[in-house]
């Protein structure tokens, strides 16, 4: 008997086709959030820095506004219903860990999943400015003050009970890509998954991902056969 798979699925630039927090800073970020960015990706910061610093920059009562643009300019990847159809029917546990933040992601992802699958950072207005929340920090095992940290996530979820699926698109989830028992990438995740020899499919939208996951299942049955 196989064991159950578990999917673990990035949100920004992988369920979304454009990263939400680079399209908001373009329209909302305050001079300085493009370095910011560059010494993230190149790992001269954390995340949790980085992202924090971003948006401490931003009034809080321009939160609204950001709400109504996140909403109107995101672009959900085809095949993600089909996708998550695919796994109600089929019993495979689908969480978004996602680098975003609540109050634009929760409002996008609504129409789609649950919010108790959703793991996120926070927010906080009560100040000035926007205040980041780390709800899903590091645990001991890791100090990369990843903001949310993807494997702490999946160390959640023993590797003994389930297969884990990994999908996403970026250096937030390379740590998470190298626990996974397989990747489903693009962009830079896919690049690094070659470099190292992660297994891995390239994947452009979920009917992609849907049709792998159709082909295990169909090898699965042939083996118990």
């Amino acid at each position: 008997m196989r064991k159950k798979w578990m999917i673990f699925c990035d949100f920004d630039g992988t369920i979304t086709e454009r990263d939400m927090i680079i399209s908001i800073m373009e329209k909302f970020g305050r001079p300085g959030w493009e370095m910011l960015k560059e010494d993230v990706l190149a790992g001269r910061i954390s995340v949790e820095s980085g992202v924090g610093q971003m948006f401490a920059q931003i009034p809080s009562e321009e939160k609204e506004q950001i709400v109504k643009y996140a909403q109107k300019t995101a672009k959900i990847r085809s095949g993600f219903k089909e996708l998550l159809q695919y796994c109600r029917q089929e019993g495979i546990l689908f969480l978004v860990t996602s680098g975003g933040i609540d109050f634009f992601v929760k409002p996008i992802l609504s129409p789609y999943v649950d919010e108790n699958r959703i793991f996120c950072n926070g927010s906080d207005f009560s100040g000035e400015t926007i205040r980041i929340l780390w709800p899903y920090g590091c645990d001991e095992h890791c100090d990369g003050g990843c903001g949310l940290c993807k494997p702490a996530i999946l160390r959640r979820y023993g590797a003994n009970d389930a297969k884990r699926i990994v999908i996403g698109d970026s250096i937030t989830d390379w740590k998470a890509a190298q626990m996974a028992d397989h990747v489903f990438a693009r962009s830079l995740l896919l690049e690094k998954c070659r470099e190292s020899a992660i297994p891995h499919t390239p994947f452009h939208t979920f009917i992609d991902v849907i049709e792998t996951l159709k082909q295990w299942e169909e090898e699965c049955k042939e083996v118990a056969r």
